[in-house]
């Protein structure tokens, strides 16, 4: 009898406990409950944190989530206004405005993500598509382009960046708008939408590269063109500068080479001029140089009959040139000039080998 009553007694302790732990549960402070009976929602949200009471077995606790939620978007590629495709990768910041119609529409984060990529998605390629892709790649329609100043001045026009409507920033807005009308009806406010990468496909990376490689070609080129013209002047004032002091020096020296010339002359003047033995003895002198400067160890020298090397080498007018020696102190008898008559032209007579030619010695003129 005792058994039965204590096996009584304990499953009334069981069944109490049970029904205990059935209707008792926790809001957390980052949570919200919607609590449903039979699958359906009853009551209003309970977001309040702290203990709560539900009747056992019949009705359930739903947590759902009040922090702020995220949202990142695959990387989709998608047309501009101006038919370049790129790739956007976007994302967002979310969280749960109504519960019970969140619970009621959705009912878990799963099916919410899934239906914020369908609006998101779709919202971003609409906006992308009315734009042109200098509207997306740039933040503001207020951005100055940071590069020096003389950049600018050979680039012109297309180092300049282009002019734009409303910018990245302003798009990002746009899609905010458009897609938290749509999100409202279930119960989820859109707090933020970005995007984080927008990556160019291969014909656009193409196109991009060949105008950077233009872009800075045309800087080379000037750079180039003003280095050029640079050692130019440099070169023309070298070759100027070398110029005048070549003139100068040969100025210099041409002065110096008359003022010698001059003096060359003068001392010659003096020295043969004056009378007719000095003439004679200035001839000889230079009749030798010639020699020495025509005349070899392997010389065949041919002359006419009136040529003067040849009277020099025949020793033609000897007499003439070697007056006789006066005793010492007497003055020497002047000699009538009589004028020889004319004699005919001797022939040709064939010279003699060098080896055999014997040229007279000074010796033998001033003797």
């Amino acid at each position: 009898m005792k058994k039965g009553i204590y096996a009584l007694a304990g499953l009334i302790i069981v069944l109490v406990l049970l029904v205990v732990t059935g209707s008792i549960f926790t809001v957390r402070e980052d949570s919200q409950v919607i609590l449903t009976q039979f699958g359906k929602p009853v009551g209003n949200p309970i977001v309040e944190p702290g203990l709560k009471f539900k009747l056992p077995f019949i009705q359930v606790a739903n947590q759902m989530e009040k922090r702020v939620l995220e949202w990142d978007g695959q990387s989709t590629q998608m047309p501009t206004r101006d038919k370049l495709y790129i790739k956007v990768d976007t994302f967002a910041r979310w969280e749960i405005e109504d519960p019970l119609e969140f619970f009621e529409k959705l009912r878990d984060p799963r099916t919410a993500l899934s239906r914020l990529d369908d609006i998101l998605g779709s919202e971003t390629r609409n906006m992308v598509a009315k734009h042109d892709l200098i509207e997306i790649i740039r933040t503001t329609k207020d951005r100055q382009p940071q590069q020096p100043e003389d950049i600018g001045e050979i680039l012109g026009e297309q180092g300049s960046l282009e002019p734009i409507r409303i910018g990245r920033s302003a798009i990002e807005k746009e899609v905010h708008a458009a897609a938290k009308g749509k999100l409202e009806d279930f119960g989820i406010r859109l707090l933020d939408v970005r995007f984080k990468r927008i990556n160019y496909t291969r014909e656009v990376e193409s196109r991009i590269f060949e105008r950077m490689i233009s872009e800075r070609q045309q800087i080379a080129e000037r750079f180039r063109s003003e280095g050029a013209g640079e050692a130019a002047r440099i070169k023309g004032n070298m070759e100027k500068e070398v110029k005048t002091i070549e003139s100068e020096a040969y100025k210099k020296v041409q002065a110096e080479l008359g003022r010698a010339d001059a003096e060359s002359t003068r001392i010659y003047a003096e020295a043969y001029g004056g009378t007719k033995e000095r003439e004679e003895f200035y001839r000889f002198t230079k009749t030798l140089e010639a020699y020495q400067d025509i005349l070899g160890a392997d010389t065949s020298l041919i002359l006419t009959t009136d040529s003067d090397l040849f009277r020099m080498l025949k020793g033609h007018q000897r007499q003439e040139r070697e007056p006789a020696v006066q005793p010492a102190g007497k003055a020497p008898a002047v000699q009538p000039q009589v004028e020889p008559a004319a004699q005919p032209e001797p022939a040709l007579e064939a010279v003699p080998d060098a080896e055999e030619l014997q040229l007279p010695t000074a010796g033998e003129f001033t003797n």
